[in-house]
């Protein structure tokens, strides 16, 4: 540890942690170096594209561009969270199940944004869903898809409140 690190500690995907970080640490640097969470990716450095996305207190956040150093007492989900009771969260399934992706590397920028979007308006409209996502870039271009994929796990987490009820 050199003179400028720190010690920062955080609930990361509901398990409490603690990390050495240098002032310069990036949130990305930290979660893919420290504790070999792949799923946020770096694409444009920029925060433009919603590769890197995470859930930082409920709230999306650019990996790329928030620094780690800001993470202390934060609450911090990434894409490896969704299936943590082992079973796909329906939004995963959904974008299997409507073929959501073709290469993969912006669907979990894709899938954390579409979460936090459910959370806030659990019965989106398509353009609602366009709009909300439209910092996420797919460069293979499977909006339709994914369009259809939120669409489809609306409805099924909706009928499956409505089963508990």
């Amino acid at each position: 540890m050199s003179n400028t690190a720190m010690k920062v500690s955080f609930t990361l995907n509901g398990k409490p942690v603690q990390a050495d970080i240098e002032p310069h640490h990036t949130v990305l640097d930290v979660l893919r170096n420290t504790f070999a969470l792949y799923g946020a990716r770096e694409s444009c450095g920029q925060g433009l594209c919603g590769c890197c996305t995470v859930l930082i207190d409920g709230r999306s956040a650019s990996g790329c561009l928030y620094l780690a150093a800001a993470l202390d007492g934060s609450n911090v989900e990434t894409v490896e969270h969704l299936d943590a009771d082992g079973e796909l969260h329906p939004l995963q399934q959904a974008f299997i199940d409507c073929g959501a992706f073709q290469c993969g590397f912006c669907t979990s920028g894709f899938l954390l944004m579409s979460k936090q979007l459910l959370a806030a308006n659990p019965d989106p409209s398509d353009a609602e869903i366009r709009n909300y996502l439209s910092g996420n870039l797919c460069r293979c271009a499977a909006y339709p898809e994914i369009i259809q994929a939120v669409r489809l796990a609306a409805n099924r987490m909706n009928e499956a409140k409505q089963e508990v009820s």
